[in-house]
């Protein structure tokens, strides 16, 4: 989640106004009065880890069941709400956010059976619409999310259909939550086939013919919370259409294969069956059954976790493996199901330098390179021959790239920080791209612009940063800033354009991105280097790239403002309490906060592979208990003004993480500088929430921003 800021250094806009524009400038109010923060009840909790005694008072937070927390949550929200309405423009913002929201928003179309369908949003939806057409027909709603609930906090969460488009199974997730219900329709005519599915989690819906599907879930908490009950052990299953979802067949996983997340796929003729199966979010098994035997067994051809594959396509008995097996960069291999052993794995695009994904459409295969956090796209043969360059706008993001074999082309979009996303045209056979869908956000990137530096971190390691403003702006240290980045679980942050930006950057503010360690930016070796006790790393990156703005004159402490969602959440409270000094503002985003307890929720013992746990070794504990933000935090220290977000449905990351750290933070904190806890209610993680929900957050953070910096905003009609 990429988000922004709007504000502006009231002499510096005045002076840059007309008489006219003045009128539009709206002051930060001298001080606002803040209701004394909830009297917290602390209990007398203690562990001892490898000799160490650990106080946890605030443990009780952590039963999301309870009428206390409950009750806890409404004082905490009635605090921040009452502090949020007395800032002068947060009204204005939101207003501004609104209009700039409303514009429609298209998906790249994809063809199933006869019909084209392609996802639309008219502006302000709460969610997206699935339309379809026949040919050059008029499009017809075929799916509407909005209608899943009266709030919009329902949304569709997955779709898939059968090979021939007849038939279709979709997720809904609702008040955002890793639990889904499924539903299936015949196409033709809309009706439900069979029952809706439910308790379904961390599942794609591979179809076998118009028999049924493969999917995959855990078995539901029977005790306690839900929400944040442990899930353990990843089951496979098939559900043959309409039979009740009791009965359906067992494939792989349980007590007998313990896997934490088994994934299945069928390749596009529907030969092999592919499963993949992992004890972390790194790594994993590589099961094949070849479908068209019968009574075929479960090959197993990766027996172990230490590197990631995944089949993409077959060419009759030729799998098409991607893998970083020997490769940290990643390659993609082909491999006989005769004698499938990686020993005899036979290169087909061979590693380079920088980091590949691989997809495939029209029979072609397509590269997806990653030169410093920024795309370029080749386009090969099934033997792995170079064939073409996909010619791209400019320095940004490419993304899509995928078709069935039979298509003659293909639809991919382009972004960057301040190229607003547009879909692109591709005609497999020439080569050629024209723009099909521009997007109609108010946006003049002409008057941007963006560029990357490459800063010292502290022990010596290159880092990019992509910076982002409006052209001309002057380096004079005082410019608002948002310093935004993720650093884990080999995720890229590659440019991105975001609506929500368009405030801050239309302001005069600056916008900067760096690829901390632990992404998956420059391959396998730059994720592990910011993992486990080498997770300091990712903090020092993004320390070092604060200091880079200031030293720059980009920015200075006054005017610096952090942020990051769910990991980047832990790297924001890590960088708070190691160097509350450098930042003004923080906002810390459905964060992993106790590092010393993460792993007894939900699915969070996955998370492992990067964190280490503190059960692991006295060593790892310790290393853990230094920077775990909720520990970290220290009595009688100034803070930066901080407002901490989560969502009373988080299944994911939960919520008790930002409560414990929210109380801790207000205990503790000695200063005037406000912290404050935003707790949405009826929603998750992140995916699927409303569009009116997403813009009312948007608006109360970068109002928050503003106020704290002491800045004016410049109301924008």
């Amino acid at each position: 989640m990429k988000k922004t800021a709007a504000f502006l250094i009231a002499s510096v806009a005045i002076a840059a106004c007309t008489s006219s524009e003045k009128q539009n400038m709206i002051q930060p109010k001298d001080k606002i009065t803040i209701l004394p923060y909830p009297n917290t009840k602390k209990i007398d909790i203690k562990d001892n880890l490898f000799g160490t005694t650990v106080e946890d008072p605030y443990r009780w937070l952590e039963d999301d069941l309870s009428e206390e927390t409950k009750e806890w949550v409404v004082e905490e929200n009635k605090v921040t709400q009452n502090y949020l309405s007395q800032i002068p423009f947060r009204e204005a913002i939101r207003e501004r956010l609104t209009q700039l929201w409303n514009y429609e928003k298209y998906s790249a179309p994809f063809r199933e059976g006869k019909f084209t369908y392609f996802f639309k949003n008219d502006g302000l939806q709460n969610q997206a619409v699935l339309y379809r057409q026949l040919g050059d027909g008029k499009p017809e709603v075929f799916l509407d999310p909005n209608q899943f609930s009266k709030d919009g906090t329902s949304s569709l969460a997955g779709i898939s259909f059968s090979k021939d488009g007849s038939l279709v199974a979709y997720q809904i997730s609702d008040g955002g939550s890793d639990w889904r219900r499924v539903i299936v329709l015949n196409t033709q005519n809309k009706d439900q086939i069979g029952e809706t599915m439910v308790d379904i989690k961390f599942s794609d819906l591979a179809w076998k013919g118009n028999d049924g599907f493969y999917y995959s879930s855990y078995d539901k908490p029977k005790e306690g919370s839900q929400l944040s009950g442990l899930t353990q052990h990843h089951k496979l299953f098939y559900h043959k259409l309409g039979t009740p979802q009791s009965q359906d067949k067992l494939i792989f996983g349980g007590q007998e294969t313990p896997r934490r997340y088994i994934g299945a796929t069928l390749t596009e003729d529907e030969r092999f069956l592919v499963i993949t199966a992992a004890v972390s979010t790194t790594g994993n098994e590589l099961y094949v059954q070849d479908l068209s035997k019968g009574n075929s067994s479960i090959m197993q051809i990766v027996k172990n976790f230490d590197n990631n594959h995944e089949v993409i396509d077959n060419e009759g008995e030729d799998l098409l493996i991607f893998t970083n097996l020997n490769a940290p960069n990643f390659r993609l291999v082909k491999a006989n199901i005769s004698d499938p052993d990686p020993a005899n794995w036979k290169d087909i695009i061979p590693q380079t330098e920088n980091v590949l994904q691989v997809s495939t459409g029209g029979h072609k295969l397509f590269a997806n390179y990653l030169k410093d956090a920024t795309s370029y796209v080749i386009q090969f043969d099934y033997s792995g021959k170079k064939e073409k360059e996909i010619i791209l706008p400019g320095l940004g993001t490419a993304s899509g790239f995928g078709a069935k074999k039979e298509e003659k082309d293909l639809y991919y979009t382009f972004t960057s920080y301040v190229y607003p996303p547009t879909i692109f045209k591709y005609d497999i056979a020439s080569g050629k791209s024209e723009e099909y869908k521009k997007s109609g956000v108010k946006f003049d990137p002409s008057k941007y612009e963006s560029k990357q530096v490459f800063y010292t971190s502290k022990d010596g390691t290159k880092v990019p940063m992509i910076i982002t403003h409006k052209k001309g702006i002057e380096l004079n240290g005082k410019n608002p800033t948002l310093l935004y980045a993720y650093g884990g679980f080999n995720i890229s942050l590659t440019p991105a354009f975001s609506t929500s930006n368009i405030v801050l950057l239309e302001q005069g503010g600056i916008y900067a991105v760096p690829n901390l360690r632990g992404g998956g930016e420059y391959g396998e070796k730059w994720h592990i280097a910011g993992t486990k006790m080498q997770k300091q790393n990712v903090f020092d990156d993004f320390i070092a790239a604060a200091q880079y703005l200031i030293d720059n004159k980009y920015t200075s402490t006054p005017y610096l403002g952090i942020s990051g969602g769910s990991n980047g959440g832990l790297l924001v409270g890590a960088a708070i309490t190691q160097k509350p000094e450098l930042f003004k503002v923080a906002l810390p985003a459905v964060g992993v906060l106790d590092m010393l307890r993460y792993h007894k929720f939900t699915a969070g013992a996955g998370w492992a592979y990067d964190y280490g746990t503190a059960d692991d070794s006295k060593e790892m504990f310790e290393y853990l208990y230094k920077y775990s933000p909720y520990h970290a935090i220290r009595k009688d220290v100034e803070y930066p003004a901080t407002m901490v977000t989560t969502a009373d449905h988080d299944d994911r990351v939960v919520p008790a993480h930002s409560f414990k750290f929210a109380a801790r933070l207000q205990e503790y904190h000695k200063g005037n500088n406000p912290v404050l806890i935003r707790i949405e209610t009826n929603a998750g993680h992140g995916a699927g929430k409303p569009t009116n929900m997403i813009i009312q957050e948007q608006a109360d953070k970068w109002a928050f921003m503003f106020q704290n910096m002491s800045v004016s905003y410049q109301e924008i009609k």
